[in-house]
């Protein structure tokens, strides 16, 4: 069988950096619970706002969460009032019981939202949920990702009940250059799944878009 590393962790400390990182020391076990929730509450409380990607940077007595996101004025909301009741339901969750601590919130926006790989895969399987056929999803996608700038490949990836049929199968489509053994590549990946009544359409997005140089 073959070995496969997550495109992501494969290139850890070379091109990329970790999505929770600051001093963690002798409270790791605790402070990874924290991040842990943090993530779930905001993907199912952002579910419909287009959430890319949820960074956790710790300081001494300060907690900065960084949300990626393709919609920021849905989540800062009129005035400020968004982010702010956003703000008071995660420290609820986070310091229920345990000493305060400051919290802050950064929103940061997606502008393209077809170089994500993040926000192309949500895309696919909300479109597989409405029961569109398959194939005209993975050549849809494959046209709007590859219509970006700075993409220079993608390849997409669905494995399961296809179409509803009884035996589960994967099928992949694949334009451009996807070099997954170079360090030197910088290839957004994403995972997501697809609900459906006939059962779960597991759905991969690997997005290169160039190489980068130390």
């Amino acid at each position: 069988m073959a070995h496969k590393v997550h495109q992501k962790i494969f290139r850890i400390k070379k091109i990329t950096d970790w999505d929770s990182r600051g001093f963690y020391k002798k409270k790791t076990p605790q402070y990874l619970e924290e991040d842990f929730k943090i993530r779930n509450f905001l993907k199912k409380k952002l579910e419909k706002v287009g959430i890319g990607r949820i960074e956790i940077e710790r300081f001494p007595g300060k907690t900065n969460v960084i949300i990626s996101t393709l919609r920021p004025g849905f989540i800062i909301g009129r005035g400020g009032k968004g982010i702010e009741d956003l703000k008071k339901e995660l420290e609820k969750i986070i310091f229920k019981g345990k000493e305060r601590k400051e919290l802050k919130l950064e929103i940061q926006e997606i502008k393209d939202p077809w170089s994500s790989a993040v926000l192309t895969a949500q895309w696919i399987a909300q479109q597989i949920e409405k029961r569109i056929r398959y194939r005209r999803v993975l050549k849809q996608t494959l046209d709007k990702v590859m219509y970006s700038k700075e993409v220079k490949g993608c390849r997409i990836q669905i494995s399961g009940r296809l179409n509803g049929i009884e035996i589960a199968r994967r099928e992949w489509l694949q334009r451009g250059k996807l070099p997954r053994q170079s360090l030197r590549a910088d290839i957004d990946f994403a995972q997501a799944e697809a609900n459906c009544t006939y059962g779960v359409i597991g759905i991969k997005v690997w997005i290169y878009k160039g190489e980068k140089f130390d």
